[in-house]
């Protein structure tokens, strides 16, 4: 009876000597879930000045065209 009183006991303390070590080790950062989408996102802001740029541009060249 005292040997499986042992075992239960050492079974027991490596249990918790493992969830407590476990528990102190810092854990990773979370990922950014929306960083890609906030990525596209700037970029097709990008290109919308680009093409709203262009846009004025080739308005200017046809009103100075027609004149």
């Amino acid at each position: 009876m005292t040997r499986k009183l042992s075992g239960r006991m050492l079974a027991a303390i490596a249990i918790a000597v493992v969830a407590v070590t476990g528990a102190c080790q810092p854990s990773a950062p979370p990922p950014d879930l929306v960083k890609s989408q906030r990525e596209a996102l700037d970029k097709a802001k990008a290109v919308e000045g680009l093409l709203q740029q262009q846009g004025r541009d080739q308005k200017q060249a046809v009103d100075e065209a027609a004149k």
